[in-house]
């Protein structure tokens, strides 16, 4: 059994080494410059709940319904609507690029008003814009929560967020976004700025399509290819071979701590120099208890409550660990974690470290 365990990590180990070496496809960490998501929004009416809808002193709901039954050509007040079943939501979408007038999207519904519940419900037809104000799409459907509302009276269980609900597929695109596609040109937007990864994608494409360089590196963000003449009747193909190039990426060297959780994630590229860590525990303890003091029999003194307090210091050895020059992180950590440190002891540790010039790296605190 041990001798399969061990066959099956060196596999393992293989795999990932592997997988290291071949680097990161261009669009994992790239994206190209017009070709984006585009945001809509849009405000509706759910109907159909069951008593759970927005109450009387929600004026818009009863002014929505109200204008929507005139447009069906039916008069009535808004004073003598109620809305119970109704609830006015603010209804969202994610657009993409390229997208045909026919393709289907899903959208996200959100109560705005004080409606308790949108399971149920029924969104009616609603028209979703962008930011420029024009209508992209239109939703309706069957809204889906993914929580509810049980009981009555004084008891009561929700569960999740019953006001905020999905309508799969429920948008229809009517009008293709304003989408650039490419002619001549691309223009690579790296989604972390670094200048030597941009340089690495800009050798890595000019080794690829080989003959005249085709990619500069205009910035640590950006980098323009040129698209070759063989491929200017089909940018398309182009595109596809240059966002499966494989790349190593670089990045800055960075501690991340959050000291809430006690979470710390470092890079193994991370370098400390030849230090000496001493790390101790000091505790201080300080209880008060409550004693009752009685007075002597048929004596004319009263009962009274005196308090005891009592301080307790506990210190604990200093432990120390030694790191030579050229120590990674990982060797760090095993040191630490050696002498029982917490996660905690290593945040104060991590952070005198960079205060004493000793640790190679940006510490950020999230």
């Amino acid at each position: 059994m041990s001798r399969r365990l061990l066959s099956l990590g060196f596999c393992l180990f293989a795999i990932l080494a592997q997988a290291l070496l071949a680097g990161t496809r261009i669009k994992d960490f790239a994206s190209i410059e017009g070709v984006r998501d585009n945001q809509l929004i849009g405000y509706g009416i759910v109907v159909g709940l069951n008593q759970t809808g927005d109450r009387r002193q929600t004026v818009f709901s009863t002014q929505t319904l109200t204008n929507l039954l005139q447009q069906m050509g039916v008069q009535v007040s808004p004073a003598s609507i109620r809305v119970n079943n109704t609830a006015s939501v603010m209804v969202t979408a994610t657009l993409p690029p390229f997208a045909q007038p026919g393709t289907k999207l899903d959208i996200t519904v959100a109560a705005i008003g004080d409606a308790a519940n949108l399971q149920g419900g029924l969104l009616l037809l609603t028209n979703l814009r962008s930011a420029d104000g024009q209508p992209y799409a239109v939703g309706q459907g069957a809204v889906v929560t993914g929580g509810f509302v049980a009981g009555g009276g004084g008891t009561k269980q929700t569960t999740n967020h019953p006001t905020v609900g999905r309508v799969p597929n429920g948008a229809t695109v009517e009008r293709a976004p304003p989408s650039v596609a490419p002619k001549t040109e691309i223009k690579l937007q790296l989604h972390r700025s670094d200048f030597s990864s941009a340089n690495r994608v800009t050798e890595a494409i000019n080794k690829k399509f080989g003959g005249e360089p085709v990619a500069v590196s205009e910035n640590s963000g950006l980098v323009r290819v040129k698209i070759p003449a063989a491929f200017i009747a089909n940018p398309v193909s182009f595109i596809a071979q240059l966002e499966t190039i494989q790349v190593d990426t670089d990045a800055i060297s960075k501690v991340v701590i959050n000291e809430r959780t006690g979470t710390i994630i470092m890079g193994k590229q991370v370098k400390v120099s030849p230090v000496a860590i001493m790390h101790g525990n000091l505790s201080i303890q300080i209880e008060t208890t409550m004693e009752v003091s009685q007075p002597a029999p048929f004596s004319q003194g009263q009962t009274q409550v005196v308090p005891q307090t009592g301080v307790g210091v506990k210190e604990e050895k200093a432990r120390n660990l030694m790191l030579k020059d050229g120590a990674t992180v990982e060797e760090l950590v095993k040191g630490l974690s050696s002498i029982g440190s917490t996660a905690r002891d290593i945040i104060a540790i991590l952070q005198s470290l960079q205060a004493a010039g000793a640790l190679e790296a940006e510490i950020e605190v999230i």
